[in-house]
Order: structure tokens, then sequence, then C-alpha cells
């Protein structure tokens, strides 16, 4: 099997991150950079990543809604959808910074509350579906005229930047701005602000489009796909792999898929911490990053269980992309060096 991970947030955008890797001892992660073949790539977001891998082109906007609503079950047909995930707003320094729901959580009946208001006001122009509390899809007449950010590369810092613009761009930031109204004296997060939680005071459009035709599916890149993130399982599915949530670690992954084809498997844990600057959550996920995945498939590689692993190290300024086979393990006067080096 060929084993390649993709790694959104190894970066540190925050300073000088020494000190960061100072408690840390990623070995086998170390080890793997050190002996293998790497190459600087372009710098992506991990959504455009996965459609340049899986083919699709970009319609107006990279559709990222039809195919993620699709892994999580829902039936995206021909109709235009975008993604309206729940996000707080709040004014840090006179710039609006968004918090998305990797920081606060949403019940079920909340989402499912704030989701009725927003169609009872506004109509068949936006149906949302809450498919997930912490994800909401949104029915549109038609796909707007504009391009969008994701969510991913907003989140912790100040959207004026990564507004949609285009042509409709003007007609949707007012809807967004009606839709802020709307949900400020919204009985749900009136209580959740009693009880001291962010209150969900707007939502995040981005990733407009509709599913290709039948005739035009996704390339099949992979054939097996693991993730959290619903984009790389739909991708996957549209494209004939087989899609599954992310194991728990790479025995289970490798026990699942087997021993041959190529495999990608979506190791997001680190995006959210890197893009908010929470040095210990990145640093406790980095740990368990290399004892459930890097040591495990280092040790794979060793041993002949898989033939090449290869990394996609995202990060906001650098990617950095590894390629490893059993052979190149052997490199050994090629040093390992502090992970610190490679985050800069």
């Amino acid at each position: 099997m060929h084993c390649q991970l993709l790694v959104p947030g190894f970066g540190w955008p925050h300073g000088d991150a020494s000190e960061l890797c100072d408690t840390l001892a990623p070995d086998a992660l170390e080890t793997l950079i050190a002996r293998g073949r790497r190459t600087s790539a372009p710098v992506l977001d991990p959504e455009r990543w996965l459609f340049e891998r899986f083919g699709v082109p970009r319609q107006r906007d990279w559709p990222a809604a039809p195919f993620s609503l699709f892994a999580e079950g829902g039936s995206p047909g021909n109709s235009a959808w975008i993604c309206a995930d729940p996000v707080h707003l709040r004014f840090e320094r006179n710039r609006l910074m968004l918090l998305d729901s990797t920081l606060f959580t949403i019940a079920r009946d909340e989402a499912e509350a704030l989701a009725v208001g927003i169609n009872s006001h506004f109509g068949d122009s936006i149906i949302v579906h809450p498919l997930q509390p912490q994800r909401w899809y949104a029915r549109l007449p038609d796909c707007p005229d504009m391009e969008t950010t994701p969510i991913s590369s907003v989140r912790g810092g100040a959207i004026e930047a990564a507004l949609p613009h285009g042509p409709d761009a003007m007609r949707w930031q007012a809807c967004t701005n009606e839709l802020q109204m709307l949900l400020h004296d919204h009985p749900v997060n009136l209580a959740r602000e009693a009880r001291g939680e962010l209150p969900v005071n707007s939502v995040w459009l981005w990733g407009a489009g509709r599913l290709p035709a039948p005739d035009r599916p996704p390339v099949r890149a992979f054939q097996y796909v693991a993730a959290s993130d619903p984009l790389a399982r739909g991708l996957a599915q549209a494209s004939g792999a087989q899609a599954q949530e992310l194991a728990a670690n790479a025995l289970d992954w490798l026990a699942q898929a087997g021993h041959a084809g190529i495999g990608l498997i979506v190791l997001d844990s680190l995006a959210a911490p890197s893009r908010y600057g929470r040095a210990d959550a990145w640093r406790e996920a980095l740990s368990k990053l290399e004892l459930d995945w890097f040591a495990p498939l280092l040790a794979a590689l060793g041993q002949g269980t898989i033939g090449m692993l290869t990394l996609h190290l995202l990060a906001l300024e650098h990617t950095l992309q590894v390629e490893v086979t059993r052979s190149d393990l052997r490199r050994f006067w090629r040093r390992r060096q502090p992970l610190a080096g490679w985050l800069a």
C-alpha cells in the first residue's frame, strides 16, 4: 500500500516555534522527515488540495457543500448548496473576529431551533439543514456568482479580507447581516448568554456549488480514504473509493483498509489549535498523532507492511511534502533535526 497523510495545521504562525516544541519528542515524525525525499509544494488550503487531487474543477466557487452533504447522508440531488456553518463573531481591536464550533458546543435541539427561525424568516431563498449541530448546509434557488473562503482558513482571524467577492457578494453580505440581526435576539442565544456560553450570532457561508453530472465523477485518486472531514469522505464516495470515518489509530486503519492500493488519511487535529494559537492543544494533538499514527506507520514501513508513505504537511506559509520508502529508512546518515526547524 502507498499510504498518504494530509496534515493541515503543520505550522505555528504565532512566533518562534522553539518553545512550542520544547516538551515534544516526535521521534517518528522527525525520522520520516529526515530520511524521506522532501519537496516544497504550493501553499493550499486543505479543501483546495482535496479538490485538485480528486480532479474536481472549480465552479464559480469550490463546491464543498454538496460533497460534504453527500458524505453526511444528505441528498444533494441537482440543487445548489452552500455551507452555512454556525459561528460566533466578536470585535477585538476594531476587527470582527470569527470563532467556529471547535471552540464551543451546540446541542442538536439548539441547532434545529435556530434553523427553524432562519427558514421561517427567509422562506425559499435559503433553507438551512443542520445535518450536524456544528455543520449546517443551506439549499439555494441557484448558485451565487461569488467566491468564498473556507471556514478552516478564517477561524481565529478577522473576517474582512475573507468576505465573499464577486457580482453577488454584496447581496449575500446583506443577507448575512439580516441573518445576524435575526439571531441576535433568538431565544436560543439569549439562553446561551444567560448560561455564559457564546451565542451563535452568525453563519459562515462558503463552498457553494452542485454535484457534478453523473458522467463526470471525481477522479478516483485513492482506493481508501479515512477522515473526520466530510468533504474528503464525500469526494471519495463520489469517486467510487472506499470512505470511512477516521480510525482510532494506524493499526486499526491498516486492518480495515488492507495492504494494497493507495490510501489517504486526513489528520486535521492540528488545524484549529494552529489557527487559534492554542499552544497546549497543538502540543497535545501532535503528541497523539505521533503515538497513534506516525510511530505505527514508521514501523509498518520498516516491516514492509506498507510500501511507501507520503506526508503532505500543510501550513499557512509553506507546504512540506515528504516521500519515504523502506529503503529510505536505511539512510542513517540523514540525522533527525528538531521539529521546530520544519515548522518555520
